[in-house]
């Protein structure tokens, strides 16, 4: 048994004397500290059940390059398309007066909140104004209102007196604010003194009239100048060919091309007018409309673009005026939620089609439709939109709540300023997105999952990649250096 044990010990290599500390001769070696994984890419999620709203994720997402078998969505800063003008809301004379009901310091944190630089804050950057009343105004009027049966030729009588109560203030805390937003504006009717049916609703414009209207758009920009408003563009006419809408006019693409050639492109020459000429601004099933304009060489020259809306048609059709005329900018101009919508299905569609859709086929802007009513979704006109839900429901005086639309920009608006560039990303399977170079050198990138279950993908950028999920339906900002 002894010799058994004694050769047990040899194998193992026990050293009899090891119990005397004072004769150790071996020295555990430190481990070294890893390296800790710093983030570089932060992360903003909404999900489709409102459990997380443009949040902030305190995850750790940073590039590498350990191989997986996830999708790729590849990003490319050195393809460069179009320049962004920014994302935003029309706002309403409708808009401007509930925000006028809350109290002073509920106003005034609901303004920060959408168009300031906090944290909190959407940043919202570019706005769209209906010329005199849209629908979603309290009562029809026009800057140049008479008795029935009078004109004005000379225009003495234009006032922006209408907008003066609510609007216009509304504008000027809004520009103390982001002194730099862009200001689009777009007439739902010219005076009724000028229309072959003197109603607010349908009708046309008079050609005897298209001189006078066309000073009415100078007179209108001119004070809007005055009041510290730049307008940054125009469209002739909201939806042109939308006459049921109250206000309204029918205008088809014959007569706007005239009123661009003769009357309003040389009016805003004579007058050194800067302001951009932007026609259509109607459904995404007619490009042929824009594209009829833009074959007149003589209206052409006058124009900046064409704008949009997706009521009818497929978002491609931006493209397809795009590819006709590269020279000629795009805009996205209005898109609404409504009242009967879910979150989920608006999150989605809207994120899909509106934000990345617009942008990837050539839109420098992606807007929706009404930034604000109340609870009833008023005010409107009779015979206005009864269901259109505004960005902001404004409860009372101290109150307002957060809706679908405020997110769908927000996922933008907050990280992509005027002035960037939307750049190449792939596009795979149900993960829409598109990528943004923005002025400070940040890569954005807006990823919608139309799915319906939960998918985890890579983003590659300069040969490095990271790798992060979205549940189906989720939408998904990524903003690096």
């Amino acid at each position: 048994m002894r010799l058994i044990i004694l050769s047990m010990l040899f194998l193992f290599g026990v050293n009899c004397s090891s119990s005397d500390p004072s004769d150790e001769t071996q020295v555990t070696p430190e481990i070294p500290e890893q390296p800790q994984v710093q983030n570089e890419v932060d992360f903003y999620i909404t999900k489709g059940d409102g459990s997380q709203k443009l949040a902030k994720q305190s995850g750790i997402l940073a590039f590498g390059n350990t191989f997986n078998n996830y999708a790729n969505i590849e990003v490319d800063a050195s393809q460069q398309y179009q320049t962004v003008d920014g994302f935003g809301f029309t706002l309403t004379g409708g808009s401007a007066e509930v925000i006028n009901s809350l109290n002073a310091s509920k106003k005034s944190e609901l303004l920060e909140k959408l168009f300031g630089d906090s944290e909190s804050s959407i940043s919202i950057n570019f706005l769209r104004l209906s010329i005199g009343a849209s629908d979603l105004d309290s009562s029809t009027f026009s800057y140049n209102d008479l008795p029935e049966g009078e004109t004005d030729i000379a225009l003495e009588h234009f006032s922006l007196e209408p907008d003066m109560d609510n609007l216009i203030p509304v504008l000027k805390e809004i520009l103390t604010i982001n002194p730099d937003i862009k200001i689009m504006g777009s007439p739902w009717s010219p005076p009724v003194w000028m229309k072959d049916n003197k109603n607010t609703k349908g009708g046309s414009l008079l050609p005897e009239y298209y001189d006078v209207y066309a000073q009415y758009f100078v007179k209108y920009i001119k004070a809007m100048q005055d009041e510290g408003i730049n307008i940054y563009a125009i469209t002739p006419q909201n939806e042109p060919l939308h006459p049921g809408n109250n206000p309204s006019l029918y205008m088809p693409a014959s007569e706007q091309a005239k009123f661009i050639k003769n009357s309003l492109g040389p009016a805003f020459e004579n007058a050194n007018i800067n302001t951009k000429i932007v026609i259509y601004d109607h459904n995404a099933d007619k490009p042929e409309y824009p594209i009829s304009i833009l074959n007149d060489a003589e209206a052409r020259k006058y124009i900046a673009g064409s704008a949009f809306h997706l009521y009818a048609g497929d978002i491609s059709a931006l493209s397809t005026v795009h590819n006709q005329f590269p020279d000629k900018e795009i805009y996205f101009t209005e898109q609404y939620t409504a009242s009967s919508g879910e979150f989920a299905g608006d999150l989605k569609w809207h994120l899909k089609n509106v934000i990345i859709g617009s942008i990837r086929n050539w839109s420098r802007t992606a807007l929706e439709w009404n930034l604000a009513n109340n609870a009833n979704f008023g005010p409107h006109t009779d015979g206005g939109c009864t269901t259109c839900k505004g960005a902001i429901t404004i409860n009372n005086s101290s109150s307002y709540t957060e809706n679908v639309g405020f997110y769908i920009v927000g996922h933008a608006s907050k990280f992509v300023p005027a002035g960037s560039q939307r750049i190449k990303s792939s596009v795979v399977g149900n993960l829409n997105n598109v990528a943004f170079n923005t002025p400070a050198g940040k890569k954005v990138l807006i990823v919608e999952n139309d799915s319906k279950n939960s998918e985890l993908f890579n983003v590659k950028f300069n040969g490095k990649w990271f790798t992060a999920s979205l549940d189906g339906g989720a939408v998904g900002t990524f903003v690096w250096e």
